[in-house]
């Protein structure tokens, strides 16, 4: 089957975000745009997911959420993609077995915020994805104590890259992870729903 990728060449580090992005808003942006920088990444990709399966009620249409997705994220060096669905993947650690077979020789780093590395050990097969791919953690609002006290930063505390090497995280074998504090916008999806902002 022929799907519907980004191009990315052999020796690329890209940044992967993943999340139901329901919807997309400018925090979402903007930590994309820091993490470009910080991690020193050639492109990011967005992973609009199918659904959370660590959430019960479901997203809006994926339709929907990849428009809105785009219309929030116009930069060159991202792109948006239905990956996940393509595949036929929910979990996380399934998807990032599919990329690295697809994509051989290209460099990927999972970003995820402070407030998911907090909850990182209730995901599927976590304790592989840290074995496999360098992870960039992004400090949001409120998470910074919870998330560096976690069962995985404890875990890997010995594989923790400094935020002052954080451009060299993709070049790093795994287990490796950073994590780095920016200048937050402190907005959500859970937020934009609340406020009638957003429909399902």
């Amino acid at each position: 089957m022929r799907y519907r990728l980004p191009f990315a060449a052999r020796g690329q580090i890209i940044g992967l975000l993943g999340g139901s992005f329901d919807p997309a808003h400018e925090g979402h942006a903007h930590i994309t745009r820091e993490a470009l920088k910080r991690f020193g990444l050639d492109k990011v990709w967005w992973l609009v997911s199918p659904g959370n399966p660590l959430k019960t009620e479901g997203p809006a249409p994926l339709e929907k959420r990849l428009s809105a997705a785009r219309a929030v994220m116009e930069h060159p060096r991202v792109s948006v993609t239905d990956f996940e669905a393509q595949i036929g993947t929910r979990y996380t650690a399934e998807t990032l077995e599919a990329l690295l077979t697809l994509y051989p020789g290209v460099r990927f780093v999972w970003l995820m915020g402070a407030d998911n590395l907090a909850t990182f050990h209730h995901w599927d097969r976590w304790d592989w994805i840290m074995e496999n791919v360098p992870i960039g953690v992004i400090a949001r609002p409120g998470q910074r104590l919870t998330a560096r006290m976690s069962k995985a930063a404890d875990r890997y505390a010995k594989y923790r890259v400094p935020a002052r090497a954080s451009t060299l995280l993709g070049r790093c074998p795994p287990p490796a992870w950073c994590f780095v504090n920016i200048p937050m916008v402190n907005i959500s999806s859970t937020e934009i729903r609340a406020r009638g902002g957003w429909r399902r």
